[in-house]
């Protein structure tokens, strides 16, 4: 059988690169339905090498959050362009959104810019233990690649180790702890066994137990507190959508320390670490070295500005919660409809698909597969985008109708 473009992009992308991708978790499991590469996108669709076209709820794992090829957010960077890229010194845009995220976020006084948002945490991290003078971190769910390090750490966004991290040693490890979430007591229990030595708590959110926050938050607030710690808001995901200044404005808890990435600028690569005046002082001159060339390059500034302009104008949170609801509920429907076990959980603008208990692990993937072959891109966590209109809602719920009607003929 001869092999689609797509599946012949994979083959060349395996042999040149390990997991066929830079990125893990694009690396495509579900061939041949699952499109191999993907080489355009406009609004809220893709296409893939063999022009099959895709309503796209993965949304380049959650940077995409106004909609591929955004025209506000496009135009600026191409009047960036005309100018430069990255200069021997600060542009205007590094100040400009600098002031323009450190009054969305509450917690914000001054803000710096990375690249990712995994080495904006590894900034954090290594601040808070300059500010407290203590060695260990505890950590709650996926802190990116660069962070994994705990016994027991995320290795990737749910999948856990079961052993020491490859490529780190025991004696670093040591210093990280991995933490559930809303367990307070396990977070007790870390607090005591290290003897006040804790530099840092680092929480991103559990997507489908994130009510929960309402009284994690505070208690995980007060311990820290208690304690003299340091408390680091990893809000990659939960930023600029579920709400405009994240978990920290949705459940009222401020941080000390907080980072952003996904949701700032529609794809570019940009991170932004940020906190009190008082704390953000530990990487002054003289204090903890935390320096990149390519953070303050302006095309990505640009595209932030952009994009911030726009959720402040066009109330583009509000959008997420409403179109999330409409069709993350109606798809609960149709699994209840066909007597397909699993559910979707969590909070509308970023759900996750999850199995009834004693459902076979495979399952989802199935699912998945026959959602591809109906033209629908979904991943474990799935986003609605600005551009997901009430007409796109209604035929990517008929595609996923029939992709339901795929699954149980299976």
């Amino acid at each position: 059988m001869d092999m689609s473009n797509s599946q012949l992009w994979t083959e060349r992308l395996n042999k040149i690169m390990p997991w066929g991708s830079s990125t893990c978790s694009k690396s495509p499991k579900l061939l041949p339905e699952e499109p191999g590469v993907i080489v355009k996108g406009e609004g809220c669709r893709v296409w893939d090498a063999d022009g099959r076209e895709f309503i796209d709820f993965r949304n380049a794992l959650g940077p995409i959050t106004l909609g591929y090829q955004f025209p506000a957010v496009d135009d600026a960077i191409r009047e960036q362009l005309s100018n430069g890229i990255l200069y021997g010194h600060p542009h205007p845009l590094e100040c400009e959104v600098a002031e323009m995220l450190c009054d969305i976020i509450p917690s914000a006084e001054q803000a710096r810019f990375l690249k990712t948002g995994g080495e904006a945490l590894a900034a954090c991290m290594r601040m808070a233990r300059h500010y407290t003078g203590k060695e260990h971190i505890i950590q709650i769910g996926y802190n990116g690649w660069l962070n994994t390090l705990a016994l027991g750490g995320q290795t990737l966004p749910g999948q856990t180790a079961m052993s020491l991290i490859p490529g780190v040693p025991k004696q670093i490890s040591a210093l990280y702890h991995q933490a559930h979430w809303n367990d307070i007591e396990g977070l007790q229990q870390l607090f005591a066994q290290y003897h006040d030595n804790i530099a840092a708590v680092v929480i991103a959110a559990d997507y489908v137990d994130m009510d929960s926050g309402k009284s994690f938050y505070p208690a995980i607030r007060d311990l820290t507190h208690k304690h003299g710690s340091l408390l680091i808001f990893d809000e990659i995901v939960t930023g600029f959508r579920i709400a405009l200044g994240g978990a920290q404005q949705y459940f009222g808890v401020e941080p000390d320390l907080s980072v952003f990435s996904k949701g700032i600028a529609n794809g570019m690569p940009v991170s932004v670490y940020t906190g009190s005046r008082e704390v953000m002082a530990a990487c002054e001159k003289g204090g903890v070295t935390i320096s990149s060339t390519f953070a303050g390059e302006t095309l990505s500034l640009a595209a932030a500005k952009a994009t911030l302009l726009t959720y402040r104008n066009e109330d583009v949170v509000k959008h997420l919660w409403t179109q999330g609801e409409k069709l993350w509920s109606s798809m609960n429907n149709l699994f209840e409809r066909y007597d397909i076990p699993m559910q979707l959980k969590g909070f509308w603008p970023c759900v996750a698909f999850t199995l009834k208990p004693g459902a076979d692990n495979e399952i989802k993937n199935s699912f998945f597969k026959a959602a591809y072959d109906s033209g629908v891109s979904l991943y474990n966590v799935s986003y609605v985008n600005f551009s997901h209109k009430d007409k796109d809602i209604e035929e990517a719920l008929d595609r996923l109708e029939n992709a339901c009607r795929k699954f149980i003929q299976m």
